[in-house]
């Protein structure tokens, strides 16, 4: 079993930044694929971006573009996920997830950080 715990959300007036950290400890945390899912209300939770445990590699998610991007800490078991140039509906609560390798489905992460809240104001 892995836990998660993610920090940094909050409000933010469009075009600001925010960065999100995820930490991660338990069992061989660092081998394993962290992810991260949002979820605004009303609507299915969405690929944000992960990173690979094996080689470090990073897939992003259409709604990145460009403006988000994800680093991961190995030794520490923990990553992050730099948000620049927000907007209004990048609104949602941001979830961590943890799995074995890489996947844009959200049924593929057997553990969940309990989300940190994101809100863009116009």
């Amino acid at each position: 079993q892995v836990q998660l715990v993610e920090s940094g959300g909050g409000l933010v007036q469009a075009g600001e930044s925010l960065r999100l950290s995820c930490a991660a400890s338990g069992r061989t945390a660092s081998r394993y694929a962290m992810a991260w899912f949002r979820q605004a209300p009303g609507k299915e939770r969405e690929f944000v971006g992960a990173v690979s445990g094996d080689d470090g590699s990073t897939y992003y998610g259409a709604t990145a573009n460009g403006r988000f991007t994800i680093a991961r800490d190995g030794a520490k078991n923990t990553n992050s996920l730099q948000m620049d140039s927000l907007k209004p509906e990048d609104t949602a609560v941001y979830y961590c997830a943890v799995g074995v390798g890489v996947s844009y489905n959200p049924t593929h992460y057997p553990n969940w950080g309990q989300g940190t809240q994101v809100t863009v104001s116009s």
